[in-house]
């Protein structure tokens, strides 16, 4: 059984600093995508990195590209952003495919997902 478990949210004020971390167990990672997702107030969900086999090809909406940085190790996925800023506030999921996605930031080539964790960037 796959279980993700997502940690490292917290508050933080903008042009500061967040690494989080998605625990993965029952996965393993090789020739698969894992991904993070997240949901603003009343926004829709959308896809903010993904990495390919642990690294081999990443993946990053255009907003964050050049601040954050998505990595793996051993059984756990992580997402470091800096600069945050007020409009990175959101619910951020971990999620992990079966096999090959066509679209990495896209929420349907995902079958497991964590319960997320919240962030929220003071101005």
């Amino acid at each position: 059984q796959v279980q993700l478990v997502e940690s490292g949210g917290g508050t933080v004020q903008a042009g500061g600093s967040l690494r989080l971390s998605c625990a993965a167990s029952g996965y393993t990672p090789s020739r698969k995508y894992m991904a993070w997702f997240r949901q603003g107030p009343g926004k829709e969900r959308e896809g903010v990195s993904a990495i390919y086999d642990q690294g081999i090809s990443t993946w990053y909406r255009p907003s964050v590209n050049g601040r954050s940085t998505v990595s793996h190790a051993q059984n756990t996925f992580y997402l470091t952003m800096n600069s945050l800023e007020p409009e990175d506030s959101a619910i951020y999921y971990c999620a992990a495919s079966r096999g090959l996605v066509s679209r990495p930031l896209s929420s349907t080539g995902y079958a497991f997902w964590g319960r997320g964790t919240q962030v929220i960037v003071s101005s």
